[in-house]
C-alpha cells in the first residue's frame, strides 16, 4: 500500500484547494509552511483587514512611542507563497457540508481543507455612545495604534487607561516615557493579577506608582462623559471619583473571533475553537475532523504538561510554531503528523523592566522567589502546583528562563532546587494569590478535562528551520 498512499499524497499536494481564514502572523506562517512542504495546489488567504500581515507586539511599544510608523510593521516574507489574497473582506460562515467559506461580499470560496486562524479582537467599551466619543480608543490593530499614537503625540492633558493587564500597563509605561500624566483604573486588586497572580501584581503596582502612574485599584469606570463637540473629557469611577482625561484607552482584554463559525457544527465558543495537539478541529460532539484545522490565538488544544487542560495561548511563538505544525499536518497523513506541544511564554517591556514568563502561571497555586532581589526588581520566581513546577516569571532576569523551562518540561519538583547563583534570603513558597475564575481580571484560558499528566511524557520537537 505504500506506493498508492504516496501517490495519493503527491496528488493532494498538487491539486487540492486549501483556504486559510486569517491573514495575520499564524496565517502567513502557515501559508509559507504549506509551500515549503511541497503544496503546489490552490491557496487562498482571507483577511478582514485591508493590510497585509503585520507584527502586533510593536504596536503597544515602539509605534506608540513614535519610533516606528504603524504602517512599517509588516511581517517579513520568508518565502513566496503564491496565494490568492482576499484582504478587506471578512469570512461570515463555514459550510462543512459543501466545503465552502462564505464571505461578507457574497462570494463563496471552495476548499478541500481549511485553516481557521482568525485570532482575536479588542473588547470595546461596552457603551456604544460613549465608545464613539472622540479620544476613546482600543488597541489591537495597526489602525488602532496609528490613531492612538497621534492622540498621544498631541500632548493630552491626561490619559486614562481602563484595565491594567499587559496592554494597559504597557500603554501606561509609554505615557510616562512621553511625560504624559496617566491614570490607570483596574477593577482587580493590582495590575497583572489575572496572568501572574496577586504576589507579582503588588510588585507591578509599586513599579507603576514609582514611575508616577496614578494607579486606582479595586475600582471600575462607570461612565465616560464628553463635551459639546463629542470629545471625551472625564470619567466617573465606581467609587464616586471623577477623572479628567481627554484620551481614554479601553484595555479590556480580547475576544476570540469565532462568531462566523456559528452553525458550522464545530466546538467553537468563548474560549476559542477546540482542536487536538495536531491542530485538527473538534466538532460539537468531540469528534476530530479531517478537513478543518486551527492555529494561533483562536486555537484551544490540550497540553500534556497541564493535566490535559485545553490551553488557548495568545503568544507570538504559539502563532508561529502552531501554524507550522498545523500546516505540515494539513498536507501529510496521520503517521507523519506532528504535535504542537509548545511550552507557553511571553514577554512585556514596561517601566524599564523586561518581564518574561514561561509555562502557565495561572495553573499554579504557589509561588517562590528563587533568584535575585524583589527590592531591586531583578528576580526570578517559580510557580508550583501539586508539588511540581509549572511556570516561572522573571523581572530583568530573562536569561534564566531556559533553565526553568527545562525543569517544567521534566515536571521537576516544586520548589525547584536553587540554581546556585544569586539566591534570595527566603525560598519559602507562598500562595500565588490568583483570583477566582469569573472575576473580571481573571478570564481563564483553560478548561479542565480531568486527565493526569503523569500518564505520559510530553514530547517536545525542536523548531524546524
Amino acid at each position: 500500500m505504500a506506493a498508492p498512499i504516496a501517490e495519493l499524497v503527491r496528488d493532494y499536494k498538487a491539486n487540492a484547494r486549501i483556504v486559510i481564514v486569517g491573514a495575520s502572523l499564524a496565517g502567513l506562517r502557515a501559508a509559507e509552511t504549506l509551500r515549503a512542504e511541497g503544496f503546489t495546489g490552490r491557496l487562498t488567504i482571507i483577511g478582514d483587514e485591508p493590510h497585509e500581515p503585520y507584527d502586533r507586539p510593536p504596536l503597544s511599544k515602539q509605534v506608540l512611542k513614535g519610533w516606528v510608523p504603524a504602517d512599517h510593521t509588516a511581517l517579513p516574507r520568508l518565502r513566496h507563497v503564491d496565494a490568492d489574497w482576499r484582504l478587506g473582506v471578512a469570512a461570515t460562515a463555514l459550510d462543512r457540508t459543501t466545503k465552502h467559506v462564505h464571505l461578507a461580499n457574497g462570494d463563496q470560496v471552495p476548499y478541500d481543507r481549511v485553516l481557521i486562524a482568525t485570532g482575536t479582537r479588542a473588547r470595546q467599551w461596552p457603551n456604544p455612545t460613549e465608545a464613539a466619543l472622540e479620544g476613546v480608543f482600543a488597541l489591537r490593530t495597526r489602525d488602532d495604534a496609528a490613531q492612538l499614537q497621534q492622540a498621544l503625540a498631541a500632548r493630552p492633558s491626561r490619559v486614562l487607561v481602563i484595565g491594567a493587564g499587559f496592554i494597559g500597563s504597557e500603554v501606561a509605561s509609554v505615557c510616562r516615557e512621553l511625560d504624559l500624566p496617566v491614570t490607570v483604573a483596574e477593577r482587580g486588586p493590582a495590575p497583572l493579577v489575572g496572568p501572574l497572580g496577586g504576589v507579582i501584581g503588588e510588585i507591578a503596582a509599586e513599579l507603576q506608582r514609582d514611575h508616577g502612574v496614578d494607579l486606582r485599584c479595586g475600582v471600575g469606570v462607570s461612565s465616560l462623559e464628553g463635551d459639546a463637540s463629542g470629545h471625551v473629557r472625564r470619567a466617573q469611577l465606581s467609587d464616586g471619583a471623577t477623572v479628567e482625561a481627554d484620551v481614554v484607552l479601553a484595555a479590556l482584554g480580547s475576544i476570540r473571533n469565532v462568531e462566523w463559525l456559528e452553525g458550522s457544527g464545530l466546538a467553537a465558543g468563548t474560549w476559542g475553537v477546540g482542536c487536538d495537539a495536531g491542530g485538527r478541529a473538534f466538532d460539537i460532539n468531540g469528534v476530530v475532523t479531517d478537513s478543518v484545522f486551527v492555529a494561533g490565538d483562536v486555537a484551544r488544544a490540550p497540553h500534556v504538561l497541564y493535566e490535559y487542560e485545553f490551553l488557548a495561548m495568545e503568544h507570538w511563538d504559539n502563532a508561529v510554531l502552531g501554524a507550522e505544525v498545523t500546516a505540515h499536518n494539513m498536507v501529510n497523513l496521520e503517521p507523519h503528523y506532528y504535535p504542537h506541544l509548545l511550552l507557553p511564554g511571553f514577554w512585556s517591556g514596561q517601566f524599564g523592566v523586561n518581564i518574561k514568563s514561561v509555562g502557565v502561571p495561572p495553573f499554579g497555586d504557589e509561588i517562590a522567589f528563587v533568584q535575585g532581589s524583589v527590592k531591586e526588581r531583578r528576580f526570578a520566581a517559580a510557580y508550583g502546583h501539586r508539588g511540581r513546577i509549572v511556570a516561572a516569571v522573571a523581572f530583568n532576569q530573562g536569561k534564566w528562563l531556559p533553565h526553568y523551562a527545562g525543569l517544567i518540561e521534566r515536571s521537576a519538583p516544586f520548589p525547584p532546587p536553587p540554581p546556585g547563583w544569586d539566591q534570595p534570603d527566603d525560598l519559602k513558597p507562598i500562595p500565588a494569590e490568583f483570583p477566582e475564575h469569573g472575576v473580571p481580571t481573571a478570564i481563564p484560558d483553560v478548561v479542565l478535562t480531568g486527565h493526569d499528566p503523569s500518564e505520559r511524557r510530553a514530547e517536545f520537537r525542536p523548531r524546524r528551520r
